[in-house]
């Protein structure tokens, strides 16, 4: 009797150190697998390299790996613009670094040549003069530079200068003095006149631009959704973990966007979800979404949508994870009408176990995929983890493994986790 007491608390002891090392593991793999997801392999998941297909078939055996009931392949077609070979761009004789001292509108075509600037006067703004300006022989095919958030208060103006093939300017040049971006959600076009971001310091004051850039406009470009299931011990109704594993690709052949938090960090949060519920067989099936093609106007999660795998009435709740490769002690959720029913649950579960400060409950937008699904009245919710100590770096090319931060990762898995568990 001695002898099998022992023996029982000697098995409790295995189970538990078990289960802390196989939490120690779990993150350990989750930096793995962030880092994979994010290195020149992958060439920021984009399109022209065939870096978002070659991620979803890694995450494909990774799924596998993890010991789930099913992986399948969601295929889909879009079209899309790409920057995949030159980019160069210098002011007076001065090279300017892409992704850092300029980047280019995602619709932007290929450009070749040197263009007089014409830098619009903001302080004694004349439309009237800004036209006729453009009309003189010395500014004919010039590039019209102006600070950004002027073109906005403007924009029928320079919409115009963008669209009207009639107006005689090359395209735009418009200035920022926050960390460059580059977009992929209007793509799915090539413009007739190109629009380029640059810092306002690269720009100030010059005469000239040279500039050397070449696109490739892919049509019908095949992606895929790669979709895992864990079987539960009911099939009537389901969980739904989502997150996009593409990214926005190239700026040129030298610049990759490695979106370590923006977003490898959801992405491979799915992996050890579907890696703990294997173990851990649920109540409920639990699926496990990948989305390609989120930077490219959602167009995975809307194809998703329109031909779901699953009965979208069987979704008790779905989560889309996004961007939580943070810092920022208040997390960042959206919720479908739906999904607030059930919003104080997720408020009950961080108030008791100070996963964070607090939640900031945001008004539902297009911004990542649970979108589609909130509008077909899916309960779910959106959780980001933003305005901390990496999110400068969204969407340029220092969201990359070197500036990757991991302190999100365990509160966002515990609060999901414990929401199922007590959802049931």
């Amino acid at each position: 009797m001695h002898f099998i007491m022992k023996a029982r608390i000697l098995f409790t002891i295995l189970l538990a150190s078990s289960a802390l090392l196989t939490e120690a593991q779990d993150l350990s793999y989750y930096k793995k697998l962030v880092k994979t997801l994010c290195s020149s392999k992958y060439q920021g998941r984009g399109y022209a390299l065939g870096g978002a297909n070659k991620a979803g078939c890694f995450l494909e055996k990774e799924y596998e790996k993890a010991g789930v009931n099913e992986v399948i392949r969601q295929p889909f077609r879009l079209d899309i613009n790409t920057f995949p070979k030159r980019m160069k761009m210098s002011a007076d004789g001065r090279r300017l670094v892409a992704g850092k001292d300029f980047t280019v509108r995602e619709f932007t075509p290929a450009v070749h040549g040197e263009f007089p600037l014409y830098h619009v006067d903001t302080l004694n703004y004349d439309s009237d003069k800004l036209f006729s300006d453009l009309a003189r022989p010395e500014y004919q095919g010039a590039l019209v530079v102006c600070d950004f958030w002027f073109t906005y208060k403007h924009r029928q103006d320079f919409s115009r200068l963008q669209n009207d093939a009639g107006c005689p300017n090359a395209g735009l040049i418009l200035t920022w003095d926050t960390p460059l971006k580059f977009y992929k959600a209007y793509g799915e076009r090539v413009a007739e006149k190109p629009v380029i971001w640059t810092m306002a310091e690269a720009v100030r004051g010059a005469h000239h631009a040279k500039i050397d850039i070449d696109n490739h406009f892919y049509e019908g470009y095949e992606c895929f959704n790669v979709i895992a299931k864990v079987e539960g011990e009911r099939h009537d109704s389901c969980y739904v973990f989502t997150a996009h594993y593409d990214h926005i690709g190239n700026l040129g052949s030298k610049v990759f966007y490695g979106g370590a938090n923006d977003n490898a960090s959801g992405t491979a949060m799915l992996v050890t979800l579907a890696r703990h519920y294997a173990v851990h067989k649920p109540q409920y099936d639990v699926y496990f979404v990948a989305f390609s093609g989120e930077d490219a106007n959602l167009r995975g999660s809307n194809w998703f949508i329109d031909h779901p795998t699953l009965p979208l009435s069987r979704i008790k709740y779905l989560m889309n994870i996004d961007m939580i490769g943070d810092n920022n002690p208040v997390l960042y959720c959206e919720t479908s009408d739906t999904g607030e029913q059930k919003f104080p649950l997720f408020e009950d579960i961080v108030r008791e176990k100070q996963y964070f400060t607090a939640l900031n409950h945001g008004k539902l937008a297009a911004n990542s995929d649970h979108y589609p699904f909130a509008v077909r009245h899916v309960p779910c919710i959106f959780l980001e983890n933003e305005e901390g100590d990496a999110f400068p770096f969204y969407h340029t090319p220092q969201d990359d493994w070197q500036h990757a931060v991991f302190d999100s990762y365990e509160p966002v898995f515990k609060l999901v986790t414990d929401f199922i568990e007590r959802d049931n």
